[in-house]
């Protein structure tokens, strides 16, 4: 830290310099401050650069820490005298707001400004010879100092290469057989101890490890380490022959017997290790693939319809995992509102990340689709899937599914529209108001008096009566004491025998059927034709005509249930049983009871669907008329039967390789055979050799110790050793099994001589 100017005598004579001297006394301390924490910062990221992977995350951050720095340094040195002098009023109470005189030349102030400012000029050398006139804190940026460097410190100890120079001592070698000349003279380095590192990515959250055998698995983008030993110093460097490529090892710096070499692996290879005329057995590195998440859908199915009166709620069950880590989940929704041509679709995201925190390899998520709240009414539907990402930025989505709001006001139907032809009446469609004004009242019950509840419920059931009234038009009931109940008995057995509650119905099983009612006595304005004074019809005699005459008064055939309507029998059924529905939610809600009557409502609802649908009949036109397609029960199941794809067979022709491997087969077989090795031999075996190698990448437990008996054999050869015909069958097995199949040869089948032999034959194939 600096010291602040001391201001006396000797200070310029210009009272604005005083201003100016502490304002920028503030400005050195204040950029000691900032730069402080920034050389920590600038420590840090020195730190970070041995991560793999950190590199252009840390030239970002080091662009924008010096832009930042820069800005602030700017803002620090440009800070105007009028603020300085702000600083020094609100700091020294002694100045008495006067500072800004100081600013000013004297010629602009009048005789008390002069006055004044000669007491500033004098008390300010007095402040600051007791200290800074404008102090500055470094605790600060001390404490951020402190914490970047203890930071730095970790990170410097936890990089890559710092465990791996601290595991070095600790790596055991892993076994490695090696082959060489005979000649190779014994003075020659040689290949001591191979130590193998393995780095994981990062977002597999695995440590560092070194694996137990020359062949292993590792996930990929892992960076491993192949670090040799020699017997002694050279100037030749070991080469690792990876796949194709041949790489040479690099000195370690301070041990001149070590090399080492590092790379990132993204396929499964073989590698081996060269030194002169010494080379290693091929072994195989496995990469193992980042798998993308997988998403299971429990609840809900490929479809599903939200019923009238059910909740409009639609909770999702769905599990998620991952072979290292999930990171994101979301829930995307399309909404699709109206009809025909004037359908809207809108889409909704809805985020689920909360519920991955941590990472974690399972998940289990459970959204709720609250259609209300998507917008959604009677008739939409809304489409929905989910989509994952694990921490490799791997994207799964789901299949889609559907969720229907059934629309009760509408009828469905399979076949065109234009075929329809109503044969019926329109019903009415009062019975959701009802059911509406039901569910209205029970909601506010709680809030109004008794009274008030049991006149506006039996309102409601003077709605449901006139209802019942008109659908028992249908049905050839005329009367309000015969609609939708049973008829009444005589006056005289009244008393001996009560009224049914309800009307006989197929539905209600607690009601029996009433006898039918008597004959009912008319006046001249009933409004039915009776005729009494019409002629005899023809065909009839005097007496016939009479005696109808006096049996007319008691026959009232229009007002037959069972021959007066037009309706099948089936939907007669159905419809009594509506009546029967209509006529128990009417006695409860009377009687005020409310919630007794809702079920019966929704039944009643249910039923009059269920007429509607069958009394439409379809004028079928000329022509094929398809068969309708059970949409609702076959849309997105997943169901592919009939849908199988075409398939083309074709005979492929022997590939261009055979003759390399029918070429190495032979010289085995003349190998096992006594005699010495043909010529060219060795040569037609490493023909061979490129085939193996790309059988032991796939399976490297079926190929990859026959790919290492082809090189021992071929280097025997070359030296002119006689082969160990032991391992000959093996070596032979893996080339044969390379070859394609042959194609079967005709055989031909002896017939039995005699009768007896072929029917004993017969009878054994049965």
């Amino acid at each position: 830290m600096t010291a602040a100017p001391v201001l006396t005598s000797a200070t310029p004579a210009a009272p604005a310099e005083f201003v100016k001297a502490a304002g920028r006394s503030r400005a050195r301390r204040r950029t000691l401050a900032l730069l402080l924490p920034a050389l920590a910062a600038a420590g840090l990221l020195l730190a970070a650069r041995s991560w793999p992977g950190a590199g252009p995350a840390l030239a970002g951050a080091a662009l924008a820490g010096l832009l930042l720095l820069g800005a602030r340094l700017w803002y620090i040195w440009h800070e105007t005298p009028a603020a300085v002098a702000a600083r020094l009023n609100r700091h020294h109470p002694a100045l008495e707001d006067s500072t800004a005189l100081l600013l000013r030349p004297g010629s602009d102030l009048n005789l008390l400004e002069n006055l004044q400012q000669q007491r500033l000029l004098r008390r300010l050398p007095e402040l600051a010879a007791a200290a800074p006139l404008l102090p500055v804190s470094f605790r600060p940026a001390l404490g951020a100092t402190a914490l970047l460097l203890a930071l730095a410190a970790l990170v410097w100890g936890q990089r890559p290469g710092a465990a791996h120079t601290a595991a070095t001592a600790v790596e055991a070698p892993v076994p490695m057989r090696f082959t060489e000349p005979p000649a190779t003279p014994a003075a020659a380095p040689r290949l001591t101890a191979t130590r193998l590192r393995v780095q994981p990515p990062a977002y597999t959250r695995q440590a560092a490890f070194a694996p137990a055998g020359a062949s292993f698995r590792c996930p990929r983008e892992s960076r491993v380490r192949w670090r040799v030993t020699v017997s002694r110093a050279t100037r030749t460097a070991p080469v690792l022959e990876l796949g194709a490529r041949r790489l040479p090892l690099r000195p370690v710096p301070g041990d001149s017997t070590a090399f080492e070499r590092e790379e990132t692996l993204l396929a499964s290879t073989l590698y081996r290790l060269r030194l002169g005329g010494q080379v290693s057995e091929d072994y195989s590195i496995e990469v193992v693939p980042d798998q993308a998440p997988v998403i299971r859908v429990i609840s809900p199915k490929a479809y599903t319809l939200v019923e009238f009166g059910q909740p409009p709620r639609v909770r999702i069950d769905a599990r998620l995992s991952d072979d290292y880590g999930l990171t994101r989940a979301r829930l995307v929704a399309t909404v699709a509102q109206g009809e025909g041509e004037a359908v809207k679709f809108r889409e909704v995201v809805t985020d689920l990340s909360a519920a991955l925190g941590g990472q974690p390899a399972t998940a289990t998520l459970q959204p709720v689709l609250n259609l209300p709240a998507l917008g959604l009414t009677y008739g939409d539907e809304v489409y929905f899937y989910l989509q994952a990402w694990d921490n490799h930025q791997h994207l799964t989505r789901s299949d889609t599914y559907l969720v229907q709001w059934e629309d009760t006001t509408v009828q469905e139907s399979t076949l065109d529209a234009s075929l329809g032809v109503s044969t019926a009446p329109a019903y009415f469609r009062s019975q959701r108001q009802i059911i509406i004004d039901t569910e209205k009242l029970l909601a506010e019950q709680s809030r109004l008096p008794a009274t008030t509840v049991q006149e506006r419920a039996n309102g409601i059931g003077v709605d449901q009566k006139m209802l019942r009234m008109r659908y028992g038009k249908f049905l050839g009931e005329e009367t309000d004491e015969s609609i939708g109940g049973a008829t009444r008995p005589d006056e005289a057995d009244e008393a001996a025998e009560p009224e049914p509650p309800g009307m006989g119905s197929v539905v209600a099983e607690d009601h029996t059927e009433a006898e039918p009612a008597p004959a009912e006595t008319h006046s001249a304005n009933d409004g039915h034709d009776h005729s009494h004074d019409a002629p005899a019809p023809a065909g009839q005699s005097a007496y016939e005509a009479r005696t109808a005459e006096l049996l007319e008064p008691y026959i009232h055939r229009h007002d037959d249930a069972e021959t007066a309507d037009f309706l099948e029998p089936a939907v007669k059924t159905k419809l009594q049983a509506v009546l029967s529905e209509m006529w128990e939610a009417e006695l409860r809600l009377r009687t005020g009871r409310l919630r007794e009557a809702r079920p019966y409502e929704y039944r009643a609802l249910r039923l009059l669907k269920e007429v509607q649908q069958q009394t439409r009949a379809y004028v079928k036109k000329a022509g094929f008329t398809p068969p309708p397609m059970p949409e609702a029960t076959t849309r997105l199941t997943g169901d592919l039967a009939g849908a199988t794809a075409p398939r083309r067979q074709r005979q492929r022709p022997a590939p261009a390789t055979q003759p390399t491997l029918r070429a190495a087969l032979r010289v085995l077989a003349q190998l096992r055979a006594a005699g010495p090795a043909p010529a060219g031999a060795a040569a037609a075996l490493e023909q061979a050799g490129p085939e193996l190698s790309r059988a032991a990448l796939s399976q490297p437990g079926r190929y990859l110790g026959a790919l290492r008996q082809l090189r021992t054999l071929t280097t025997t050869l070359r030296a002119n050793r006689a082969p160990d015909r032991a391992t000959l069958p093996t070596l032979e097995r893996a080339l044969t099994s390379l070859l394609p199949l042959p194609p079967p040869a005709p055989t031909r089948t002896t017939t039995p001589a005699s009768g007896l032999t072929r029917r004993y034959f017969q009878e054994l194939n049965r």
